[in-house]
């Protein structure tokens, strides 16, 4: 079985239990219904990157998904915790390209993306052979991959998040999620049905609730609006969007 898609989501979760705020975040990326298996970081030859729109409307509840990703939580009110997902394509559509999984502390958006990047960057150039000095720093050895014309594009998905001020469990979340053949053949005798499932009924209601949830203002909010929601920072020329 080897994925033919995979799209990327992110997601963060707010609640007294721990487990639970994994849960919100979940629901906010959409994969609640699902159940996800961790497989490593190996991304398919030939895998078409679809969006997250596309990708969740070929997932049936209860579905076994396999997915590359990362979770971190934490119940220190104010503290800054990221999650995040890297991704290096080879210019050879024949050969995999690497996934990479990092969660951290005190790293914005921005920092836990790179360093996501770079490792699945760096991984696949010694599969490729190309020569690197490892101490460089990401963007040195960004521009050394680039002109080796060896790796097509790099990019990440990242969610970060400030601890609750209450002390509340937050919990960050992003993933890459592959779709299984089934899971295509099954969205075709669907896609005559315009409405919705119960099911996704419910998840869309859970998903608007959660937002508003994390809209809510706080003093903390107002003063460090970058470090709530983001969207994956992109290299303009190497990097495609996910939305």
């Amino acid at each position: 079985m080897v994925p033919k898609k995979v799209f990327f989501t992110k997601g963060v979760g707010v609640h007294k239990e721990k487990l639970a705020s994994f849960e919100m975040a979940l629901r906010m990326a959409g994969l609640a219904h699902c159940n996800l298996v961790l497989v490593s970081s190996i991304y398919p030859p030939g895998c078409k990157t679809i969006s997250k729109e596309e990708g969740l409307k070929l997932l049936r509840p209860g579905e076994i998904v396999f997915a590359v990703y990362d979770r971190e939580s934490n119940n220190e009110p104010n503290r800054l915790v990221a999650a995040s997902v890297g991704l290096a394509i080879p210019a050879d559509s024949s050969m995999h390209g690497y996934l990479s999984e990092h969660h951290s502390f005190g790293e914005t958006d921005e920092k836990a993306g790179d360093y996501a990047e770079d490792l699945a960057a760096s991984m696949l150039a010694t599969t490729l052979g190309i020569e690197f000095n490892p101490e460089l720093d990401w963007d040195e050895r960004e521009q050394i991959f680039k002109m080796s014309g060896k790796i097509v594009r790099t990019t990440n998905i990242t969610q970060s998040a400030v601890g609750h001020k209450d002390g509340l469990w937050t919990t960050v979340f992003a993933a890459a999620a592959f779709i299984n053949d089934d899971s295509i053949d099954s969205s075709k005798v669907a896609s005559g049905n315009t409405q919705g499932s119960p099911q996704e009924e419910i998840l869309k209601q859970t998903l608007e609730g959660q937002v508003k949830a994390t809209e809510a203002p706080d003093k903390l909010a107002q003063r460090e609006p970058r470090f709530d929601i983001h969207q994956p920072r992109l290299l303009p020329s190497t990097r495609k969007t996910f939305s």
